[in-house]
């Protein structure tokens, strides 16, 4: 299991709508600066699904990232298992007017766990 962590300087309502509607995620959701999100969808609901499309800029690969929600707790936690069976949980802890975003996801097989993190 690989535990990443950031901390966002602003309060856990609008981190949460940032971390969770597809018109935001579209923004945030690459590895680098060499890679877009061009679309996302998001049922955040339990039994619900999120898919991503990860795309190269330069077009040369592309892949979707989805899986189904398992939990849900509002501005607090979420749980999943993505499509290729792996587990994740984000958790979601304000102080101070500050959000502390907690992920920890069970590591692929085919990148580093450097580059997974």
């Amino acid at each position: 299991m690989l535990t990443i962590e950031a901390t966002v300087e602003k309060p856990v309502q609008q981190v949460w709508d940032f971390w969770s509607k597809p018109e935001h995620i579209t923004h945030w959701n690459y590895a680098g600066d060499d890679w877009s999100c061009p679309a996302s969808v998001n049922d955040l609901k339990p039994g619900g699904r999120f898919s991503s499309r990860m795309e190269a800029k330069d077009g040369s690969f592309g892949f979707d990232f989805g899986g189904t929600y398992q939990e849900v707790v509002l501005h607090e936690r979420i749980t999943s298992v993505l499509d290729d069976k792996r587990t994740a949980q984000t958790n979601f802890k304000e102080q101070n007017g500050e959000t502390k975003i907690i992920q920890t996801f069970k590591a692929e097989g085919e990148n580093t766990l450097e580059l997974q993190q």
